[in-house]
């Protein structure tokens, strides 16, 4: 699998890489032992990044990974990890004390010293502008508890503003066939300020794997149950914004072009996260996996190079007809 450098960060990491939300929680149980087999599966395919936070399962997803790791000595993983979640979402709580706190406890949870890239997991607007944040975190960088840090993000707003920081090594994103306004201006920023992108909810929640119809149900503790309307937290992370019945309509649409431009042997869900990783600027992609099969189809999709521009255009189209009216101007 095709490597890049993150970044700021400067390490090597695979083009497709890991998302252990759902080895959390919000996407249904997992068990220890699936999450551990999903985790072996994606290293054994290449797979050199593993993206988590603080928040999953209230630790469970980092203490998984550290479990893993600490088994598998020598391993050439990169771990991402997020904070900042589990508190009341007031900026003025994004201090150094709590910076602390918070990096504490993930590395007790992951098992090290330091922590490889910690990201401020979408915090209020407000976070992103504060000058004693960053202090805060170059502080935390300074004293050895973190390697790098970078910030995820809901808006092209958020994104632009954490680029324009010296120090920032990377900002995670949603972005995907059905969330093209990233393309726009957050790529070429980040590219020439040297910040690493990371591409998350590239399945706009599994609608891009072409498998869901109108008819299509999830468990009650599975956020494309109880976030549809953004009740639990930012409603873009749901289906990638989109109203649910919409977004299957232009699944199909999607599932149809790949089809037609690259045929039976490359399945929709593997030809999305492909298109992603081959926009210029992007560093890594991080689908989730709940099994197995899925992790190493994921893979798979970090050496596939058959994208090509009648394809762009096919999505944009797609996105064009479907979905701007809906969700362009909100993130």
């Amino acid at each position: 699998m095709e490597r890049r450098v993150l970044g700021r960060t400067g390490r090597l990491v695979s083009v497709v890489g890991l998302g252990t939300w759902q080895l959390g929680a919000d996407w249904g149980d997992v068990s220890e032992a699936d999450a551990r087999a999903v985790l072996d599966a994606s290293a054994e395919a290449g797979v050199s990044f593993f993206d988590t936070a603080d928040v999953y399962g209230d630790g469970r997803s980092e203490q998984v990974i550290g479990s893993y790791l600490a088994d598998n000595p020598g391993h050439s993983i990169t771990v991402a990890t997020k904070m900042g979640r589990r508190e009341e979402q007031d900026p003025d709580n994004f201090t150094l004390a709590k910076f602390r706190e918070w990096t504490d406890r993930s590395r007790r949870n992951l098992g090290t010293e330091r922590l490889d890239l910690v990201q401020l997991h979408c915090p209020p607007t407000d976070v992103y502008s504060r000058d004693e944040v960053y202090d805060a975190l170059d502080t935390l960088r300074a004293e050895g508890a973190i390697a790098s840090y970078g910030v995820s993000v809901e808006t092209v707003d958020e994104a632009l503003t954490a680029i324009a920081r010296p120090h920032v090594a990377s900002v995670q994103i949603i972005l995907n066939a059905f969330r093209l306004k990233p393309l726009e201006q957050v790529l070429p920023a980040a590219s020439d300020a040297g910040v690493g992108i990371i591409a998350r909810v590239p399945l706009a929640s599994g609608l891009l794997s072409g498998k869901y119809t109108r008819t299509t149900t999830f468990a009650d503790d599975d956020h494309r149950s109880f976030n549809r309307d953004g009740s639990a937290f930012d409603v873009g992370e749901t289906f990638s914004g989109v109203d649910y019945e919409t977004g299957v309509r232009a699944a199909g649409e999607f599932t149809a072009l790949v089809r037609d431009r690259l045929g039976a042997d490359v399945t929709p869900a593997q030809a999305a996260i492909a298109w992603i990783w081959q926009r210029s600027g992007v560093s890594t992609v991080i689908p989730g996996a709940r099994n197995v099969d899925q992790a190493r189809s994921n893979a798979v999709a970090g050496s596939l190079d058959v994208l090509g521009p009648l394809f762009a255009s096919g999505v944009r189209e797609i996105y064009d007809e479907y979905l701007r009216g809906q969700i362009h101007d909100r993130w």
